[in-house]
């Protein structure tokens, strides 16, 4: 009877002492609860909601959508289609900014609607489909390499599409066709070059960027002998053409530029989930399923393409690439690659460029490419004194 008690005591502690640690418990629980849904935490809660919305729109899909992101795109098109506006109404003959948008629609008077649509409009669809194609090429090698140098124009790709180009020019005496066919190709071959240079069990960052400039350095040595031993009239016309230039652009320019960005696009848009996946390194992206080497080849050719096409429509203008991924990402203060942000920028940047070399040196008009050439170095000086400043270089 004696132990039994004893028992039957020790269990009535152990009941009490569980109640206790329960009932502590629970109070823990709930003073956290109620912590969780103090005012701080709902306004740390409505900040992290402005930066994104959810939409769901139906079939159990959802997508997220940076608010900031977005309205970055849609001021950076507000601009891009005033600066086409004033473009198109800029030259020897002025036409109002109201009447080059009746001329658009077809409402404009017959000399209006003549100049502006079959003259002018290829010029500046030209440049604002080159930006665009420069901007997202520009993304995707830069998160490719993860570094802000790792544009196409730094590490060889133009250069290789100006290369081919020249070979048309100097050797064949080719067409233009001829020549926007041979930058392709000089793009293409370079690209695969670099790649397989850069290959070391997989293609890393930092190798890319220093395979490309070394490929970079030894196409433009290349280019120059080529222009060396050409004649005078092919030498002139290559030499206009490697300064970057819009002039005399058309529609037979406009719609292989067309047909290349609408099959691209789309395709580096649909890998920008990945890319950004990428972004956390190589060992992550596994790790959440991502096949790294096929995503990078994929996106590096489909990137590469787009840089040979924008460089046969144009000409290889510099620093568009290298420029509107940074502003950009700046401007939206996201991490992850910001594919449309720097399409957006890439646009925005070449058209107001080109209205600039036809406006603001009077009589003197530049190619858009001295242009972005003279605001691209000074970029470059200050981005590298900020890489510097924050310890990456």
């Amino acid at each position: 009877m004696k132990t039994t008690s004893s028992d039957a005591a020790m269990d009535g502690a152990s009941r009490a002492g569980a109640g206790a640690a329960s009932r502590a418990g629970a109070g823990a629980a709930s003073r956290a609860g109620a912590g969780a849904a103090s005012p701080g935490g709902g306004k740390a809660a409505s900040r992290a909601g402005v930066r994104g919305a959810v939409v769901r729109p139906g079939g159990g899909l959802s997508l997220r959508v940076d608010l900031r992101a977005l309205a970055v795109c849609l001021v950076l098109t507000a601009v891009a289609i005033v600066a086409t506006i004033a473009l198109l109404g800029s030259g020897d003959y002025p036409i109002a900014p109201l009447d080059v948008a009746r001329a658009l629609v077809g409402a404009g008077s017959p000399a209006d609607t003549t100049i502006v649509n079959e003259l002018r409009l290829p010029r500046g669809l030209t440049a604002l489909l080159v930006g665009t194609a420069l901007g997202l090429a520009g993304a995707v090698f830069q998160s490719i390499a993860r570094n802000p140098l790792g544009s196409p124009d730094v590490v060889g790709f133009g250069q290789g599409s100006a290369t081919g180009a020249l070979c048309v020019i100097v050797l064949f005496h080719g067409s233009a066709a001829a020549v926007a066919v041979g930058a392709v190709a000089g793009g293409l071959l370079t690209g695969l070059l670099v790649y397989a240079l850069a290959w070391r069990q997989g293609v890393h960052g930092y190798r890319l960027v220093l395979v490309g400039i070394g490929t970079a350095a030894v196409l433009t040595a290349g280019n120059g002998y080529l222009l060396t031993e050409a004649e005078f009239t092919d030498a002139a016309r290559a030499v206009m053409w490697l300064t970057g230039s819009l002039n005399g652009r058309g529609w037979d320019d406009v719609w292989p530029l067309v047909g290349a960005c609408a099959l691209l696009l789309p395709v580096i848009l649909a890998h920008g989930r990945r890319l950004a996946m990428m972004e956390l390194g190589d060992d992550a992206a596994y790790a959440l399923g991502v096949p790294v080497e096929r995503t990078r080849l994929v996106l590096l050719g489909t990137a590469t393409l787009l840089t040979a096409a924008a460089t046969a429509a144009a000409g290889p203008i510099g620093f568009v690439a290298l420029a509107a991924p940074q502003l950009a990402r700046r401007l939206t203060r996201s991490s992850g690659p910001q594919l449309l942000p720097a399409a957006c920028m890439g646009a925005t940047l070449l058209i107001t460029a080109d209205w600039a070399a036809q406006r603001l040196f009077g009589a003197d008009r530049l190619p858009v490419g001295a242009v972005t050439g003279m605001l691209g170095g000074a970029y470059l000086v200050w981005l590298l004194v900020s890489e510097r400043r924050a310890g990456r270089i």
